[in-house]
């Protein structure tokens, strides 16, 4: 039988049953009645006979298929079974897969519990940053200088700060490597003094009082919607993270009980979180409840049901009054908060922290639960807002009514 055409292969049509023509030397077309056509090698090993696949025409082409056919023969004259050793190879290729970067990276990913749009930022920064450079490199073969290769790149581009944050996920993504059995050493960690430093950059807070007491007027003196309005004078009183304050639901507020309860899948540290009403706040809240009440959320959205009050309210009213982004900013009111409790009030550090929300242990090294120290806390955050209300009256000895231009010259003056 004369050996196999491209011509032949096309004209031989699908039939009611399996077909297969020959091309010589074990290799033929197997044809299906769904016209799937399969290259095969036909060969005996150990006495029996075998079939090694060899890819599906036309994306394997007739010269193709004779390459394979030649090396699977060239096995067999060594004593290898082909079929054997394809198994092999991807079993191997499998391996290698499930040990890259990329892959090790996703899986860390994956478990990673953090608030989704923290999740969206770090998966951006893999996939841009980290993934075309070394995601397809196996996590055992990379050095310090290949992650130091990526940095350099993000450097270049200004990007001081996202260097840094970028090779701190690489050096965790490294430790879950070597935690799974995919990696020796961290060389990561071998990059200490070698990226460019990273700029000091907090959060805009005035920490000042009197300073502190022009903006509390300022906020006092908004003349937007209720709803930011609200939310302006809230901020300092309860000093949550931002994302905190706009996602509030009014289900998580008990007005009569002064509390309000955040769940663990809002918060940072993905730990359920209590926030002492002072009575202050409640005011605010009951004011609110008139028109707000009937949402899901205590500050919707204008316009748009069933969604938050946008991230940049805040902010953007801060701006239309006159504060730029190195004076104050809404999560400024955190690192005020941190200040003035230690500093004016005597407040013990650790009650400071434990209502920031940040990770607190006790003595045995445990983390405090949500209600812990909740009595002081309450005492804390009454003292707090009663503060705030001395600070907002004590320009020029007494409580004032000053307008807009009077406030930013108020503030102007007691922070040169």
């Amino acid at each position: 039988m004369p050996p196999l055409s491209d011509l032949a292969i096309r004209r031989t049509k699908a039939s009611c049953r399996t077909q297969k023509i020959f091309d010589g030397g074990g290799l033929y077309l197997e044809i299906s009645p769904k016209d799937s056509r399969w290259w095969r090698f036909k060969y005996r090993f150990d006495g029996k006979e075998k079939r090694l696949a060899l890819g599906v025409y036309p994306e394997v082409s007739l010269a193709l298929a004779r390459q394979r056919r030649e090396e699977a023969r060239q096995l067999l004259a060594r004593g290898v079974d082909p079929s054997q050793h394809k198994k092999a190879a991807a079993l191997a290729k499998a391996e290698l897969g499930s040990n890259t970067f990329e892959t090790v990276a996703r899986e860390w990913l994956a478990k990673r519990d953090w608030v989704p749009s923290y999740s969206l930022k770090v998966n951006a920064w893999m996939v841009n940053d980290v993934f075309p450079w070394i995601g397809s490199r196996p996590v055992s073969e990379l050095l310090a200088p290949d992650f130091l290769r990526v940095a350099r790149r993000i450097e270049e581009r200004g990007a001081i700060e996202s260097a840094h944050r970028i090779m701190q996920n690489c050096g965790q993504i490294m430790r879950y490597a070597i935690a799974t059995g995919r990696a020796d050493r961290n060389p990561v960690a071998d990059l200490r003094g070698a990226l460019a430093p990273a700029p000091e950059r907090n959060h805009a807070a005035i920490v000042e009082p009197y300073a502190f007491g022009g903006l509390l007027r300022a906020l006092h003196s908004y003349t937007g919607t209720m709803v930011v309005a609200s939310a302006l004078k809230l901020a300092p009183l309860v000093f949550v993270r931002p994302g905190e304050l706009r996602q509030a639901e009014w289900s998580e507020v008990d007005l009569d009980a002064g509390l309000w309860s955040i769940p663990a899948s809002r918060m940072k540290m993905r730990q359920a979180h209590v926030v002492p009403l002072a009575k202050q706040a409640v005011a605010i809240l009951r004011d609110l409840h008139q028109l707000t009440g009937r949402d899901t959320y205590v500050f919707p959205c204008r316009g748009k049901k069933g969604r938050p009050m946008s991230e940049v309210a805040v902010l953007a009213a801060l701006r239309t009054m006159g504060f730029d982004k190195d004076t104050a900013t809404g999560h400024g009111f955190r690192a005020t908060a941190r200040t003035l409790l230690d500093e004016a009030l005597g407040f013990r550090p650790d009650i400071i922290e434990h209502q920031l929300a940040h990770a607190v242990k006790d003595p045995n090294g445990r983390a405090y639960n949500r209600t812990s120290h909740l009595g002081e806390r309450t005492r804390m955050m009454q003292k707090w807002a009663d503060y705030l209300d001395d600070l907002r009256n004590q320009r020029s000895g007494g409580p004032v009514h000053p307008s807009p231009e009077a406030i930013a010259a108020d503030l102007q003056d007691s922070m040169s």
